[in-house]
């Protein structure tokens, strides 16, 4: 996990609550960690996966608000943005429009995208439409190439509503579905986990913080999905754009989603991008991991500015 200093640094990590507008009118969240005073420092977006939100991102953003501005965002129906009037809004390319509206609204030009799994395809997305606003790229468990097992998985269980009456109840289901991805975590581990992905509902029960209704554009089939919609070559052509960037690509050491072969494609593709694999972990790196947190500082450390003095 992430050093003890980042802790004793979260006084001047904190974050601040703001949100930004969607073309259709949506109140969507973001958690915004300032950074430094006066830091010139390329910014920090992160995206998280599927049904997830900006609490999974806390533990690195505050490592990174160190050194730079981070913005966490929850994607329309998740967490405390507003949940899409449109059912049918729920997918990639939407995603990515609206993230293209975050820019402005925070006042950046340009910077390095953090996108964890479904996170990960709406970066790649936004590289397509808009390359000039990613000044580089990490790719958490994801590729133009997916996993028909792990969507499978995945669509045993997204949109399915359950409920739990303490947090304890929570952490077991947890553990019961999804150990095979985090064999070696503790019972803290999940107790952290229902407190990153469920809330505290108005009835007393505990509860999945997102709108059910993104399941049903999730699976209508195999291999048919919301998060799958695109085609190979498109999502090939999206991550294509970041070339000339530095780009990180981490895999899970036993991912279901981003298979060992795809990765090595996606660090072959072109100079710049690095892969690091995390151990003993499947899908989704939690982007606290020694490895995970090495790789990243490198790249903001090292291959950012080395990016920059050659332009």
């Amino acid at each position: 996990m992430i050093e003890a200093k980042a802790a004793a640094a979260a006084a001047n990590n904190a974050w601040h609550d703001r949100t930004w507008q969607s073309a259709d009118g949506l109140a969507l969240h973001f958690r915004d960690y300032p950074g430094p005073d006066g830091s010139a420092e390329i910014p920090a977006i992160c995206i998280p996966g599927l049904t997830r939100n900006v609490r999974d991102f806390d533990e690195l953003a505050r490592h990174l608000a160190m050194r730079r501005r981070v913005i966490s965002v929850d994607l329309r129906g998740r967490g405390d943005s507003e949940y899409a009037k449109d059912v049918a809004t729920y997918n990639p390319v939407q995603y990515a429009q609206d993230m293209l509206l975050l820019f402005p609204a925070a006042g950046i030009e340009r910077a390095v995208m953090i996108g964890s799994s479904l996170g990960g395809l709406v970066t790649m997305l936004m590289a397509r439409i808009a390359p000039e606003r990613i000044a580089g790229a990490v790719i958490n468990d994801i590729g133009p190439v997916i996993e028909p097992r792990g969507l499978q998985r995945i669509g045993e269980y997204v949109g399915i509503q359950r409920t739990y009456p303490t947090w304890m109840h929570a952490a077991r289901a947890l553990q019961e579905t999804r150990g095979a991805s985090y064999p070696e975590w503790t019972m803290a581990d999940w107790l952290a986990e229902a407190k990153r992905v469920m809330e505290l509902g108005n009835n007393g029960r505990i509860t999945f913080d997102y709108d059910m209704r993104i399941g049903d554009g999730f699976a209508s089939g195999p291999g048919k999905t919301a998060v799958a919609d695109e085609t190979q070559a498109d999502l090939w052509a999206g991550y294509d754009a970041l070339a000339g960037k530095p780009v990180l690509v981490v895999r899970g050491e036993n991912s279901d989603i981003l298979s060992a072969r795809t990765a090595l494609e996606m660090a072959g593709r072109f100079p710049g991008a690095e892969l690091v694999g995390v151990p003993r972990v499947g899908h989704l790196p939690l982007l606290t991991e020694p490895e995970a947190v090495a790789a990243i500082d490198r790249l903001f450390e090292e291959r950012l500015s080395s990016n920059r003095a050659a332009r």
